[in-house]
C-alpha cells in the first residue's frame, strides 16, 4: 500500500466503556485520504464517541487506532489503558482537528487571533506566514472582514465559520466536525453547510457527525449508521438513504425526514 493508499484514520474493533456503561462495541471505521466519512444515528449511539476516539480525547479500552498508518502506543489494559506516547498523540492531534457543536471560541480574543493562536503556540509558526493563512482561510468561510470582532459580535453562524477557519489554520490531516450544525437556527445552518460543501468538493479529509441527512447524503462518500454502539448499516450514500436494509435504519430515516 503506497502513502497515498494508506487511510488517514483506520479504526479497528474499538470498545469505550464509561464505568460500567459500555457505549461502543466493536465498531470499525476507515477514512481513507480525500473522502468524507459521515456518522449518523440517534442520540446515545456513540457518534460524537467514536470521533473524540478518533483524536485521543478520549481512552478507549480495546482496539486499534491508526493515524497515516502509524498505530497508536497504549499501556495499561481496560479501564486502564492510555496513550503511552505523549509526544505521539501531540503530532497525532495537531493533524486532525476538531470543530465542536459549540463553537468553543475565545472570549477575550479576537476572530483573527483565535484562528491564529494554535499555529502559533503550539506548533511555533511564524507570525507573519500563520497571519496571512488566517486571514486567507477567513475569506475562505466568508468572513474575513470579522477579523478584528470579538466572538460575542458575531452571530451563531459566523462563530461556526471562526471555528472552522481556525481548524483547516493548522493545516490538518483531516477535519472532524461534531454536529457542527446542531446548535444553529435553520437559516444560519445553511451558512455553515455551504462551508462544509466547500471542504468536500476540495477532496479534504474529513469525518462528519451530523444530525442533518441531506447534509450526510450531499457531501459523504461513506455512511455509517450507529445503533447501541454497533454499527447497524454503512455503504455509500446511495444505499444508505435509498435502500436501507434494516428496520432499525428504516425507522431511523423516517423520523428524521
Amino acid at each position: 500500500m503506497t502513502p497515498s493508499e494508506t487511510p488517514v484514520i483506520q479504526i479497528r474493533d474499538l470498545h469505550k466503556s464509561y464505568g460500567s456503561l459500555e457505549v461502543l462495541k466493536g465498531v470499525d471505521l476507515v477514512a481513507p485520504r480525500g473522502h468524507v466519512v459521515s456518522l449518523i444515528g440517534s442520540s446515545g449511539s456513540g457518534k460524537s464517541t467514536l470521533l473524540r476516539c478518533c483524536n485521543l480525547l478520549e481512552d478507549s479500552q480495546q482496539g486499534d487506532i491508526q493515524f497515516e498508518g502509524e498505530a497508536v502506543r497504549w499501556k495499561g489494559e481496560g479501564l486502564s489503558r492510555r496513550p503511552s506516547d505523549k509526544a505521539q498523540v501531540t503530532r497525532m492531534r495537531t493533524n486532525l482537528s476538531m470543530v465542536f457543536q459549540q463553537f468553543n471560541l475565545w472570549s477575550h480574543m479576537t476572530i483573527l487571533q483565535n484562528v491564529m493562536e494554535a499555529p502559533l503556540t503550539v506548533m511555533r509558526r511564524d507570525p507573519k506566514e500563520v497571519e496571512e493563512k488566517a486571514r486567507g482561510y477567513l475569506a475562505k468561510v466568508g468572513i474575513v472582514e470579522k477579523c478584528d470582532a470579538w466572538p460575542a459580535q458575531l452571530s451563531g453562524g459566523q462563530q461556526q465559520r471562526a471555528a472552522i477557519a481556525r481548524a483547516l489554520c493548522m493545516e490538518p490531516r483531516a477535519l472532524l466536525f461534531d454536529e457542527p450544525t446542531s446548535a444553529l437556527d435553520p437559516e444560519l445552518e445553511q451558512e455553515v453547510v455551504k462551508v462544509i460543501k466547500a471542504l468536500a468538493e476540495e477532496g479534504r479529509t474529513m469525518i462528519l457527525v451530523t444530525h442533518d441527512m441531506k447534509l450526510a447524503a450531499d457531501v459523504s462518500d461513506h455512511v455509517i449508521f450507529l445503533h447501541k454502539g454497533k454499527i447497524e448499516e454503512q455503504g455509500p450514500p446511495s444505499a444508505v438513504f435509498g435502500n436501507p436494509q434494516t428496520e432499525r435504519l428504516r425507522g431511523f430515516l423516517s423520523a428524521t425526514a
